[in-house]
C-alpha cells in the first residue's frame, strides 16, 4: 500500500515538474513571439522610409531626365529651324535664277525664231538664185555645144585632157617638193616615234627579263609568305638572292631577280612552299636548298642533252652547264638555248652541203651565244665572256673564233665562223615563220609586177628582196622627171589598195638616158 502511494506521490510530483517545463517554455515563447513582432514592425517603418527615399529620389531623377530631354528637344527644333530657314533662302535664290534663265531663254526663242524667218527667205531666194543660174548654164552649154560641134561627153574628155597635160609637170614637181619636205622632217619625227615606242615597250621587255609571278591559292597565303614581322620573306630572299614583291595584285606575287637561273629557283622553291603548306624559315631553307639542287641537274641535263640532239662527242662539264643555262635565258623573246640548236642544225646543214666538217660547224653554231649564260654576272659582252670560257674549257680555234667573231668583236680567220654569223642572222630572224604557201607567195609577185607594168611608161618591173621592193625602169623619152614622183606614188597606193602582204613593200623607179657613141 505504501508503494503505491509512493508512486502516485511520484506521479504527481512529476507530473508537477513538467507542467511547471511547459509552463516556462510557453512564457519565454511568448516574449520571443513579442520581440520579433517588435522587430518586424521596426523593419516595416523602416522599409517604408527607405522605400519613400527611394521615390523621392527617382522622382527627382525622372524630372531632371524629362527637363534634358526637353532642353534637348527644344535645341533640335531651333536647329532644324534654322536650317529649314537657310534652305527657304537656298530655293528662294534658286527660283530666282531660274526665272532669270527661263525668261532668257524665250528670249533667245524669239530671237531664233527670226532667224530661222529670215535664213527660210535666204533659202528661198538662193534656190531661186541657183535656178536662175542653171537654166542659164545650160543655155550657154547648148549653145557651146553648137559652136563647137563636139557632143558634151567629147568636150568634158578633151577639158579633162587638156587639165592633165598641163597640171601633170606641176603635180610632178609639187610630189618632188613634198617628198622632200617629208624627208627633212621624217628624222624628226622618226626619232620621237622611236622614243616614244621604245618608252612605251620598255616595260613589258624588263618584266619579261627580270620577273617571274607565282600564282597564288588564295590572298590569305600572303601573310603566311611575309609571316610574323616578315621573317619569311627576308629568309626566301636572302638564301634566294631575289626580291619578292608582295602587293595588292589579287592571287599573285612577284619573284625579281636579274639572274634567270635564281629567278627561277626561286619560282620553284615557292610553288612548293605553297603546295607544301608549311612556310617557316627552316623549312624554307630546306625547300629552297632542294630545288637548287634538282634544277642543277636540270640544268646539267639540257646541256648534254643538247651535245646528243646534235650527236656532237661529250662535252666539258663546265660547257654542258653553261649550255644548260641557256634554258631559262632569253633574249629578244627567243629562247636562246632553243636559238643556239637551231643554228647549229643550220650549220650542220650547210657544212654538208659545202663538205665541210659537219660536227665541228654544229658544235660552233651551239657554242656561239654561251657566253649569255653568265653576261649578267660579268662585265663584257656575251661574245667576248662566251670566247674566254670556251678558251678555258679548251675549245678549239675554230670554235673560239666563230663565238668571239658573230658579233664582228675581232675579225672571222675561218669559214665557220662567218657560217654562224649568216646562221644567227638567219635564226633570229625566224624564217617560215609565216604560214604562206609557195603558191599564194608567186602570185603576190606575180600581182606585184604587174600593178608596176601597168602604169604609164613602165618599161620593165622587178619584184626583190623576197617581195619587199619593186624596181621600176621607166621609159626617158616618154615620162619627164618631174612625172616619176606622181608615177611612183601611183604605184604604191594600188599596191597598198590591192595586195596583202606582211611589213611593207619599197617602191623604186628608175628613169635614166643612156647616151652611147662608138669612136672609130
Amino acid at each position: 500500500m505504501s508503494l503505491v502511494v509512493g508512486l502516485v506521490v511520484g506521479l504527481v510530483l512529476g507530473i508537477v515538474v513538467i507542467a511547471a517545463i511547459f509552463f516556462k517554455k510557453y512564457r519565454q515563447s511568448v516574449t520571443d513571439s513579442e520581440k520579433s513582432q517588435l522587430e518586424l514592425e521596426q523593419l516595416k517603418r523602416s522599409l517604408e522610409t527607405e522605400k519613400k527615399a527611394i521615390r523621392i529620389s527617382a522622382e527627382k531623377e525622372a524630372e531632371q531626365k524629362l527637363a534634358d530631354r526637353r532642353e534637348a528637344a527644344e535645341k533640335e527644333v531651333r536647329e532644324t529651324r534654322a536650317e529649314l530657314k537657310s534652305t527657304e533662302k537656298r530655293l528662294a535664290k534658286r527660283e530666282d535664277a531660274l526665272e532669270n534663265k527661263e525668261q532668257e531663254i524665250r528670249e533667245r526663242e524669239k530671237s531664233l525664231i527670226k532667224k530661222e524667218v529670215k535664213l527660210d527667205s535666204l533659202i528661198a531666194d538662193n534656190q531661186t538664185k541657183e535656178r536662175e543660174l542653171s537654166e542659164k548654164i545650160a543655155q550657154q552649154d547648148t549653145e557651146l555645144l553648137k559652136i563647137s560641134g563636139m557632143s558634151k561627153q567629147e568636150a568634158q574628155q578633151r577639158v579633162l585632157t587638156r587639165v592633165e597635160e598641163e597640171l601633170g609637170a606641176e603635180i610632178g614637181e609639187l610630189v618632188e617638193k613634198a617628198t622632200e619636205k617629208a624627208q627633212g622632217e621624217i628624222e624628226d619625227k622618226t626619232r620621237e616615234m622611236m622614243i616614244t615606242a621604245i618608252e612605251r615597250y620598255s616595260g613589258e621587255q624588263v618584266s619579261e627579263v627580270l620577273v617571274s609571278a607565282v600564282d597564288l591559292p588564295n590572298d590569305d597565303m600572303k601573310g603566311r609568305i611575309i609571316g610574323r614581322e616578315g621573317r619569311n620573306i627576308r629568309t626566301f630572299e636572302k638564301v634566294t638572292g631575289t626580291d619578292v614583291v608582295v602587293d595588292d595584285t589579287p592571287g599573285v606575287v612577284v619573284v625579281s631577280a636579274f639572274d634567270p637561273v635564281r629567278r627561277q629557283i626561286a619560282k620553284r622553291a615557292l610553288d612548293n612552299l605553297i603546295s607544301d603548306g608549311r612556310i617557316h624559315p627552316a623549312r624554307i631553307e630546306e625547300i629552297v636548298s632542294k630545288t637548287r639542287n634538282d634544277t642543277m641537274q636540270e640544268i646539267s641535263r639540257a646541256g648534254r642533252e643538247a651535245f646528243n640532239e646534235l650527236n656532237l662527242p661529250k662535252p666539258h662539264p663546265k660547257i654542258a652547264m653553261l649550255v644548260g643555262r641557256l634554258k631559262f635565258r632569253y633574249s629578244y623573246g627567243q629562247n636562246v638555248l632553243q636559238h643556239s640548236k637551231e643554228v647549229a642544225n643550220l650549220m650542220g646543214m650547210v657544212a654538208a652541203e659545202l663538205g665541210l666538217d659537219q660536227s665541228l660547224a654544229r658544235r660552233c653554231g651551239l657554242l656561239h651565244d654561251i657566253g649569255k649564260a653568265v653576261d649578267h654576272e660579268s662585265e663584257g659582252t656575251h661574245s667576248e665572256l662566251g670566247m674566254e670560257l670556251a678558251k678555258r674549257c679548251n675549245e678549239r680555234p675554230e670554235v673560239l673564233n666563230a663565238i668571239g667573231s658573230h658579233h664582228e668583236k675581232i675579225a672571222a680567220d675561218n669559214v665557220y665562223s662567218i657560217l654562224v654569223k649568216v646562221m644567227d642572222s638567219v635564226s633570229a630572224a625566224r624564217p617560215g615563220a609565216r604560214s604562206e604557201t609557195l603558191e599564194k607567195y608567186l602570185k603576190r609577185l606575180e600581182k606585184l609586177e604587174s600593178i608596176a607594168t601597168d602604169a604609164p611608161g613602165v618599161e620593165q618591173a622587178f619584184a626583190i628582196q623576197a617581195g619587199r621592193e619593186i624596181r621600176v625602169l621607166i621609159n626617158a623619152n616618154a615620162i619627164s622627171d618631174k612625172e616619176v614622183y606622181k608615177i611612183c606614188r601611183d604605184i604604191s597606193k594600188r599596191v597598198e589598195k590591192e595586195l596583202t602582204y606582211p611589213g611593207e613593200i619599197k617602191v623604186t623607179c628608175i628613169r635614166e638616158t643612156r647616151v652611147v657613141e662608138v669612136a672609130r
